[in-house]
């Protein structure tokens, strides 16, 4: 199953790394918060990755470019010009990076990436927002329910919008927070039918919107519910906060071994 990473948005709330490279790309750990989202993908054994790319693209293609170099040893022999790879460290990972434009909303991007999917469920997440779910059981849960979509679900009060959801999973329509909310938000890690397609007309399409209130209504979208550790690198402060788990070696979202 591969494995679809928004990554295109210009990352205004974290404009002081953001003004230099996408906000995928700003580093926890001297890696970029896109790296860990893939590795923690990749142990589960999700190793295809397809990523859409907006705001300074470029960067995240360089990334790649360059990813064999930079993970391995080598020697240069000066005399003769050549070099030579004595170890690598780089991942069995096939990374498809994809110009989904520079202004596209969420949907449209995903709607860019469908020849590179084919007709087959794929998952789905942001690339700012960390987590310890058990990516092969998401996948199990989405399987067994058969529903269009699936999304992960978690409950942190007060500082976005809300879910309503069923005693079943199901999503029965989205709303604003209000003053006493305690119920759940959309977190990302989905995994999505290919049918979605079908709901996504064109670039201006917000995929939060109306193709998932669309899907409530119809009573395709399905919502599990994560009660572990989640954190979107939303601003600086965010950004901090991820830096100092990794460095006190207290990172939940990391499920591989060095």
């Amino acid at each position: 199953m591969k494995v679809v990473l928004l990554a295109g948005g210009y990352g205004t709330r974290i404009s002081e790394e953001s003004q230099y490279k996408p906000k995928p790309m700003v580093e926890i750990g001297g890696k970029p918060i896109l790296w860990h989202i893939m590795k923690r993908y990749a142990h589960y054994g999700y190793n295809e990755f397809i990523i859409c790319a907006g705001y300074k693209q470029d960067v995240i293609k360089q990334y790649f470019f360059d990813y064999y170099l930079h993970n391995a040893d080598v020697r240069f022999d000066l005399a003769t010009n050549e070099m030579t790879v004595l170890n690598s460290h780089a991942e069995p990972w096939k990374v498809t990076v994809v110009d989904t434009g520079l202004d596209t909303m969420t949907g449209g991007r995903v709607k860019r990436i469908q020849p590179y999917v084919g007709e087959e469920p794929f998952m789905l997440t942001y690339g700012d927002g960390v987590c310890d779910i058990d990516l092969n059981a998401l996948e199990a849960f989405h399987r067994e329910h058969g529903k269009i979509v699936t999304m992960s679900s978690y409950n942190v009060g007060q500082q976005f919008g809300v879910l309503d959801v069923d005693e079943n999973g199901l999503v029965t329509g989205f709303r604003e927070k209000s003053e006493n909310d305690g119920s759940v938000i959309n977190i990302g890690y989905m995994v999505c039918d290919p049918r979605i397609f079908d709901y996504l007309p064109g670039d201006d399409t917000v995929f939060e919107r109306a193709p998932l209130e669309t899907l409530a209504k119809q009573g395709e979208l399905i919502s599990r519910r994560h009660e572990g550790f989640w954190k979107c690198m939303d601003t600086v402060r965010d950004m901090r906060q991820l830096e100092a788990l990794w460095a006190g070696g207290k990172a939940p979202w990391k499920a591989w071994q060095d």
